[in-house]
């Protein structure tokens, strides 16, 4: 076997991380584009750089037999480790800051402010002139091609706000309020993640980002305000009579019903979202069994407690009635 074939699968391993929902080589946002460019030209920078030092010391000790004076070689040293270096990165430096992301811009009206809970997302949506937020949890809307605004706090440690396809990073500090903002520029749904870490259950804290065009996150906005919808259906009435007895709604809200605990995830739309436990399960009825059942060990020190002995037949039908908050 030719020797080139051995590192092809490692080569097509590599390259397909330069690609999808959660790659910053893959963008698909104004700032991310932007932060790509400028990564490419720096590499480029780096390059030449590194070949033209390089280069020239690998010629002058190496290739030429040519005797310098000692003013040649002073000035070929200052000339070529000194001013060169200087001035490329100089001019990278003017050129990168000239075209930074623009992501310390206000919104053009929409603001998501985000708390960072442990290890969730507590969201609040607040279109421009509201009075009050449309609350939701663990997931994010944007409409495509306006500059959308996130005001970041945390609760409890710091955290860091990121979706790589849109756009770069931002922390978030438990008493002080941060802000980035976001310009997706294409419809699709992306990943973004906790990238500070922020303790046992730091990897599992992530999140879905659904950018939508205007109309269609409009009328998404206008029914994730209004109360919930449930399934109905037999078992859909008995998981939420098990949803009530069970007393989650002392620490979930479902907007429109008795439910109206505010130290967990909203859950008024959850049956909509595209996962489940800040990103980390398909939101089925069978998975949503398993999280309610095993939390702990989904996502370990989580704060909700596991309902390990709840009896079957009660549990698929809460999973049933979750999954149908629509």
């Amino acid at each position: 076997m030719p020797q080139h074939r051995l590192f092809q699968p490692a080569i097509l391993l590599g390259l397909s991380g330069c690609v999808g929902r959660q790659s910053v080589l893959d963008p698909a946002g104004r700032d991310a584009s932007t932060l790509l460019t400028l990564f490419v030209v720096m590499l480029v920078g780096l390059i030449v750089l590194w070949v033209g030092i390089n280069g020239m010391m690998l010629f002058f000790n190496t290739l030429s037999t040519r005797r310098y004076e000692e003013a040649t070689a002073r000035k070929l040293i200052i000339g070529g480790g000194i001013v060169f270096p200087t001035l490329v990165i100089a001019a990278l430096l003017v050129w990168g800051l000239s075209i930074m992301p623009n992501q310390r811009a206000p919104g053009d009206g929409l603001r998501i402010k985000v708390i960072g809970e442990q290890w969730w997302w507590r969201v609040e949506y607040w279109p421009a002139g509201a009075n009050a937020p449309i609350i939701a949890a663990n997931e994010f809307r944007m409409p495509v091609g306006t500059r959308t605004q996130f005001d970041l706090t945390s609760a409890y440690v710091i955290h860091s706000f990121w979706i790589p396809a849109l756009g770069g990073q931002m922390d978030m500090f438990p008493g002080r309020e941060t802000m980035i903002s976001l310009e997706p520029l294409e419809a699709g749904v992306y990943r973004g993640q906790c990238a500070e870490f922020c303790g046992a259950s730091h990897a599992l804290m992530v999140f879905e980002v659904v950018t939508m065009e205007p109309d269609d996150f409009d009328a998404w906005l206008t029914k994730e305000a209004a109360p919930a919808v449930a399934t109905t259906g037999a078992q859909a009435q008995h998981g939420s009579e098990v949803f009530l007895r069970e007393g989650c709604g002392a620490c979930h809200a479902v907007r429109g019903t008795q439910a109206i605990g505010q130290v967990g995830p909203d859950l008024t739309h959850v049956g909509s979202r595209e996962s489940l436990g800040a990103g980390i399960l398909e939101p089925t009825i069978e998975n949503i069994a398993e999280w309610i059942a095993h939390t702990d060990d989904l996502k370990p020190e989580v704060e909700m407690p596991a309902y390990d002995d709840m009896p079957n037949d009660e549990l698929l039908a809460l999973a049933t009635y979750l999954r149908g908050l629509k």
